[in-house]
C-alpha cells in the first residue's frame, strides 16, 4: 500500500485562522478489508465552511477533531477495490479529506459515488457539478423559487456557489445582480456568468454605499437574496427588499473569526414580510440527483463556465484555504493533488 500524506488540524484558532493550526503528517496507508477502496485524490475542495467547523463551537456540524485529517471534498480515481461496485480507473467523488490517497467504506451511504467526465471535467464535481452547485440549486428553487422577471441578488457572485446560482437564475427568466470583491471579478459574473450587473463592495465598503449601489442595479427592488457573506451587505439588501423577499441564507463568511453580526434594522423583516431561510444542503439529499442533472447539462450546453483557481501540493492547502477565506481566489477553490 502507498505511503499517504495527511494534512491534520493541529490547534484551534483564536480569531482569525493561520497556517500555524495546521499539521502535515506522513502515515502508512492501512491494507483493504473486505468491501473497502482506495481512492487516488486528483483534487481536494477548499471550502468557507470548513473554517466554522475549525472552532469548537455550537454549529450545525460537529467541530472538526483535533489531530484528525481536515475533512472535505475529493475526487480521483479508484486504485485498489475490494467492493463488487468500484473498479480499478474509476472516477469518483468523495469526502476523502486533506490527504493523498483516502480508504472508503463502499457500502457506506454518500460516501463515494461514480462520475462520469465525458462532459464534465473531474474537477467540476468539486464545485458547479458538486455540493457547491447543489447549493446554489436549493437556495434558488426550494427557498427563493423566484418567478420570471423577478430580481434576486447573490453574494460572494463569483466563487462555485454564487456562479452556480447565476447560471441558475439566467435559466428561469430573472433579473440577477451579484455582489463581488473588485472590478476583473464583476466583469467576469456579467460579460462570462451573464449576470445583469455586478456590485464591486470594495468599491462600496459600507452600508450607505452598498444600498445606493442596490437601488441602481436593482431598480424594482429585490425579491430574492441568496446569502453567502453577512455583515452589512445583509442590511443593504434589506433596505431594498421587496414586500415577501425571500433570503436563502447559507453563510456567514464575515462572522467566521468570531466577530458578531448585529443586523442594524431589523423591523425590515417584518414591514416587508421578508421569509430568511437557512439550510444545509447534506440535509436535502433527496434533491441532489435533480440538482446535479440540471447543473451538468447547464455545464455542457454551455451555460455554465465556471473558473477554478488550483493551488498545486498537499502541502499549499492550508494557505490557500487562507486565501479563499480572504476572497484571494477566483472562482471555485482546488488543491490539485497528482
Amino acid at each position: 500500500m502507498p505511503r499517504n500524506q495527511q494534512i491534520l488540524l493541529d490547534n484551534r484558532p483564536e480569531g482569525e485562522a493561520a497556517v500555524s493550526n495546521f499539521k502535515l503528517v506522513e502515515t502508512e496507508t492501512p491494507a483493504l478489508q473486505e468491501g473497502q477502496v482506495l481512492v487516488r485524490h486528483h483534487y481536494l475542495s477548499l471550502d468557507p465552511y470548513m473554517r466554522g467547523r475549525m472552532n469548537d463551537s455550537k454549529s450545525y456540524a460537529a467541530p472538526q477533531p483535533l489531530g484528525e485529517v481536515m475533512l472535505g471534498g475529493t475526487v480521483g480515481e479508484v486504485v485498489e477495490s475490494r467492493h463488487a461496485k468500484f473498479q480499478p480507473g474509476d472516477k469518483v467523488v468523495g469526502m476523502g479529506g486533506w490527504q493523498l490517497y483516502s480508504v472508503v467504506d463502499g457500502n457506506a451511504p454518500g460516501m463515494l459515488r461514480k462520475v462520469d467526465t465525458t462532459h464534465v471535467p473531474l474537477s467540476y464535481y468539486l464545485g458547479a457539478v458538486g455540493m457547491p452547485g447543489v447549493t446554489a440549486w436549493y437556495g434558488l428553487v426550494k427557498i427563493i423559487n423566484p418567478k420570471p422577471g423577478e430580481t434576486v441578488v447573490v453574494s460572494a457572485a463569483t466563487g462555485a456557489v454564487g456562479s452556480a446560482f447565476g447560471a441558475l437564475a439566467k435559466a428561469r427568466g430573472c433579473r440577477v445582480v451579484g455582489i463581488a470583491g473588485g472590478p476583473e471579478k464583476c466583469a467576469y459574473a456579467v460579460n462570462e456568468l451573464g449576470f445583469d450587473a455586478c456590485i464591486d463592495y470594495r468599491a462600496h465598503s459600507d452600508l450607505k454605499a452598498m444600498s445606493q449601489a442596490l437601488k441602481q442595479a436593482c431598480p424594482n427592488g429585490i425579491d430574492g437574496y441568496f446569502e453567502n457573506v453577512g455583515g452589512y451587505l445583509l442590511d443593504a439588501v434589506l433596505l431594498r427588499a421587496n414586500a415577501f423577499a425571500r433570503v436563502a441564507l447559507c453563510g456567514m463568511i464575515a462572522g467566521y473569526d468570531g466577530a458578531p453580526l448585529p443586523l442594524q434594522n431589523p423591523a425590515l423583516i417584518l414591514i416587508n414580510r421578508v421569509k430568511i431561510e437557512g439550510f444545509i444542503v447534506s440535509e436535502h439529499m433527496e434533491v441532489w440527483p435533480q440538482a446535479l442533472q440540471e447543473l451538468a447539462t447547464l455545464v455542457a450546453q454551455g451555460q455554465l463556465r465556471p473558473r477554478e483557481s488550483i493551488a498545486q501540493g498537499l502541502e499549499n492547502a492550508p494557505e490557500a484555504f487562507l486565501g479563499m477565506l480572504k476572497g484571494k481566489n477566483f472562482g471555485k477553490q482546488l488543491v490539485q493533488l497528482i
